[in-house]
């Protein structure tokens, strides 16, 4: 069963496999720009789970040749910062606080937003040419969200490296980090199998006990530090010449000049 998108809508949804699946797809090729309009319709998709009893996954993919070039940089001004991150970061633990696993196909690029919307998921299975990261030190500021997340995926270390380098890594290093599941050159085809070997035979309520038990003290420890680290984002770092002029720098394309 299908659900017609709306005109103009930046996001694709239907249920599949006996409506044990529902398919979510951002639909706004070729960035999928993680903008408030995206996030609204997300927040909404995943809606679409309540009293589904027979529900086993999500599968969360995008259109077109990357995943999501990340959020949109003109919401991350300081007059629209707090907007977007409140609704941002109420998708994440909404996705953190789904039922059931949500499966993440990545396809070319993955960066900011996009990345950390990944991060709200289960396993992520990616092809070849993936390309991950959270760049947003370049322009001046921090992935708050990332910051949450990552460590919790990759351990300390290794998500300091990709949040303070800004560095984009490959399939193959996310797959040694632990970032991703399974590399394929067809992940949708793999992220189905996993389902239907792994999944779709399962109990629906033996999943959902399962999941929760997996994430007891998780949700509360992700939104008590996604509330901390907003705090630091809105009142401390957009106080700062850098973190303006970053971002104006790489809406009117050029070099920032920093002083801070």
């Amino acid at each position: 069963m299908s659900a017609a998108p709306a005109k103009n809508s930046p996001l694709k949804t239907w249920f599949e496999q006996d409506e044990t699946l529902l398919r979510i797809r951002l639909s706004a090729p070729k960035a999928n720009i993680i903008d408030a309009a995206m996030v609204a319709e997300l927040r909404q998709a995943f809606d679409q789970l309540q009293g589904k009893n027979q529900l086993r996954a999500v599968l969360l993919d995008a259109e077109g040749p990357h995943f999501s070039f990340g959020a949109s940089v003109e919401e991350h001004l300081p007059e629209q910062c707090a907007a977007m991150l409140k609704s941002f970061h109420a998708l994440l633990l909404q996705m953190l606080s789904v039922t059931v696993p949500i499966l993440v196909v990545i396809r070319g690029q993955c960066l900011g937003g996009g990345l950390e919307l990944a991060c709200a998921g289960s396993q992520i299975f990616a092809n070849p040419e993936a390309k991950m990261g959270q760049p947003e030190i370049v322009l001046g500021v921090i992935a708050p969200a990332a910051s949450c997340l990552l460590p919790i995926r990759i351990g300390q270390a290794r998500a300091e490296d990709l949040l303070l380098s800004g560095r984009i890594i490959d399939t193959f290093e996310s797959q040694n980090r632990g970032l991703t599941q399974e590399i394929s050159d067809d992940p949708e085809a793999s992220a189905l199998n996993y389902f239907k070997t792994h999944l779709k035979p399962k109990s629906a309520s033996s999943l959902r006990f399962a999941l929760q038990a997996s994430r007891k003290g998780l949700i509360d420890e992700v939104k008590a530090k996604l509330a901390a680290v907003e705090e630091l984002y809105l009142h401390e770092l957009m106080k700062t010449h850098d973190a303006v002029e970053g971002l104006n720098a790489f809406l009117e394309k050029r070099s920032p000049q920093w002083k801070n």
